[in-house]
């Protein structure tokens, strides 16, 4: 299962790398992808894992979720 996210704020590899580590601290987590220009996240998940607790983490990383939508 995916996310697919546009997050606002994210500008240099610095950033990239506060987002993933935000996100891997989730177990649900497989894998993580930043696309700096386009300002998307992609997160693959194991298993089922809150908009909310996404959105908390990328936040206090202190970037805006703007969208999170499911993907098949």
């Amino acid at each position: 299962m995916k996310k697919k996210l546009i997050v606002k704020g994210m500008s240099c590899m610095h950033c990239v790398s506060a987002v993933k580590g935000g996100l891997a601290d989730f177990g649900e987590v497989e894998d993580v992808q930043v696309d700096l220009e386009d300002e998307r996240v992609e997160i693959t998940l194991k298993e089922e894992l809150s908009d909310e607790k996404i959105r908390l983490s990328i936040e206090d990383q202190g970037y805006e979720v703007v969208e999170i939508k499911d993907e098949k």
